[in-house]
């Protein structure tokens, strides 16, 4: 369901280089041993949008009894059930809809600087939470957020997004409570689709923390699989995990 987008990498600061360079004299001065070691420790305090993520992203030691992994579903050419690879791939025929669509296979919102993604569940056999995470430049996750919100509300009817020869119809979209509110805004809603017969319900929930945004996502991948009829509710443990590591 999900690909791994390429990131832009954050660029270092040029001040802290300019104050390696800039002071002239003795290079053995009281100012310019005073200002190598400050400008050596701010530069390595920065960190690549990729690398922040990293940090904040939940792990095994925040959730217990649940198996925890970064594998990319949607890059396996063996997948029966991938959808794309990266947001350009997906088509909707209504346009307003495709933040939906993108949150809800796990491929970015809006245009984020990095972005990663993992799947949690207690068991193979039950449903599986996705997490992913977006870390955006000043003003852009306000406004990816905003897109995923003007669409819950325009899309209550259903859409059909398709991307590669897949086709993913969704019957309906309904606002509802989060699980867990947190950061600077969050939203949540409850989407439904027809597969192989049977109806299933899947959740989602988004939460804004500064510039970076987390997507949970839950699915009944096995009740797909077997054709029966499933209503997948969000890790509650999950989300509450990784809220309190977006601050």
């Amino acid at each position: 369901m999900k690909r791994a987008a390429p990131a832009a990498l954050a660029a270092l600061s040029t001040l802290s280089l300019a104050a390696l360079t800039s002071c002239g004299g003795d290079s053995g001065s009281d100012t310019d041993s005073a200002e190598k070691p400050a400008a050596t420790a701010q530069q390595e305090k920065q960190q690549t949008p990729e690398e922040r993520l990293k940090q904040l992203v939940i792990t095994k030691a925040d959730v217990s009894g649940m198996t925890l992994s970064d594998a990319d579903v949607a890059s396996s050419d063996n997948s029966e059930f991938a959808f794309a690879k990266s947001p350009q791939e997906v088509t909707v025929e209504k346009p307003v809809c495709a933040p939906l669509a993108h949150a809800m296979n796990q491929l970015p919102l809006g245009e984020p600087q990095a972005d990663l993604t993992r799947s949690l569940s207690s068991d193979a056999t039950k449903p599986f939470t996705y997490v992913m995470l977006m870390a955006y430049e000043s003003g852009k996750a306000e406004a990816a957020l905003a897109g995923l919100s003007k669409a819950v509300g325009a899309c209550t009817g259903g859409f059909t997004a398709k991307a590669n020869g897949n086709t993913s119809a969704y019957d309906s979209v309904t606002a509802e409570k989060p699980v867990a509110e947190a950061g600077d805004e969050s939203l949540a809603f409850r989407s439904t689709l027809t597969f192989r017969g049977a109806t299933h319900s899947v959740h989602t929930q988004a939460v804004r923390s500064g510039d970076v945004v987390a997507v949970y996502f839950s699915v009944d991948g096995m009740a797909m699989v077997n054709a029966r009829p499933s209503d997948a509710k969000l890790s509650a443990a999950v989300v509450k995990a990784q809220n309190a590591k977006l601050g």
